[in-house]
């Protein structure tokens, strides 16, 4: 139930997020306070359950930033894919993620080649063509950059990951979320301006950017953390695609975005190979976050030990 509410609070955000910047907001603001909220709820975490936080060590540091890094990527990015495009495009192109850290995979021979992960992959790769329309010059909405931000939302969710994975031997997780927040603040304070940082403040639009923050990191990475640690890997893989239906059906029933027949079958061909590719390859495995890149990664960093 929690992985599944942070699924439907993440897909809400990214709805939010897009009212945002159609009101003229621009990403990086949206961004950034969306990662200063989300700072407040895990730092009162952290203050609430301080034991154990592993803050003496630096190593914990390191990789808290690098997590800071992705998460700061993922959110900037994903914004982006938005004002690019849609809601719908721009979530379930972040939702590719795990297909492409494979790709990666094959080439570091981190993972072995199959005939279900080929397929997987091709089917993928033919379900972003439909949805986005590349196929179609000049008659694709979503432009270019928005289709590669929405991918590098993804790889930097896997980032983030990443980070987490390694400071989670270090140190508790909201000592971990803490930092990263903090280092997300930190970046993205530049991009956004500080005008508009200022100028949110006395916005009528403040209500949305909290309720943004609220669910899109704040109690949602709570929801997050905690659920993961007991919820079996299939379940959360399945029960992940939630965040991308409830983005799509916000933009759509909200924002008045529109996706045509071929766009949703698209659509449907990625949710569907990425969730089973997922819950395919942690099926017998205690179960980390949701992206498929942290099992590679843990891969990685096993190799690295060996040598």
């Amino acid at each position: 139930m929690l992985v599944a509410l942070t699924a439907v609070c993440w897909g809400l955000a990214g709805g939010i997020g897009g009212i945002l910047l159609d009101e003229g907001w621009g990403s990086f603001v949206v961004s950034f306070y969306r990662g200063i909220i989300g700072l407040l709820f895990v730092l009162a975490w952290l203050l609430l359950r301080p034991g154990h936080s592993g803050l003496a060590n630096p190593r914990l540091w390191l990789w808290s930033v690098v997590a800071g890094l992705g998460v700061a990527g993922n959110f900037s990015f994903y914004f982006l894919s938005i004002s690019e495009g849609s809601v719908a495009v721009a979530a379930t192109l972040m939702y590719c993620a795990p297909v492409f850290v494979f790709l990666v995979s094959f080439i570091l021979k981190i993972e072995q080649l199959t005939a279900f992960k080929l397929a997987a992959i091709v089917v993928v790769i033919i379900g972003i063509a439909l949805l986005t329309g590349i196929y179609d010059v000049g008659g694709s909405r979503i432009t270019p950059t928005g289709i590669g931000a929405g991918l590098l939302a993804g790889l930097s969710y896997a980032m983030f990951i990443f980070g987490f994975k390694y400071a989670g031997r270090y140190g508790s997780p909201q000592a971990i979320l803490t930092i990263a927040f903090a280092v997300l603040a930190l970046v993205l304070i530049w991009p956004a301006g500080s005008d508009q940082v200022v100028a949110v403040l006395s916005t009528p639009d403040w209500p949305m950017f909290l309720t943004l923050g609220v669910l899109g990191a704040g109690f949602s990475f709570i929801f997050y953390i905690v659920g993961l640690s007991n919820t079996a890997p299939t379940v959360a893989s399945i029960v992940a695609m939630v965040e991308p239906v409830t983005a799509s059906l916000f933009g759509v029933m909200l924002l008045n975005e529109s996706l045509a027949g071929i766009q949703f079958f698209g659509m449907g061909l990625i949710l569907v190979t990425v969730t089973a590719l997922s819950a395919h390859s942690n099926s017998g495995s205690r179960y980390v976050p949701h992206s498929r890149g942290a099992h590679i990664l843990q891969k990685l960093r096993n190799r690295m030990r060996r040598h």
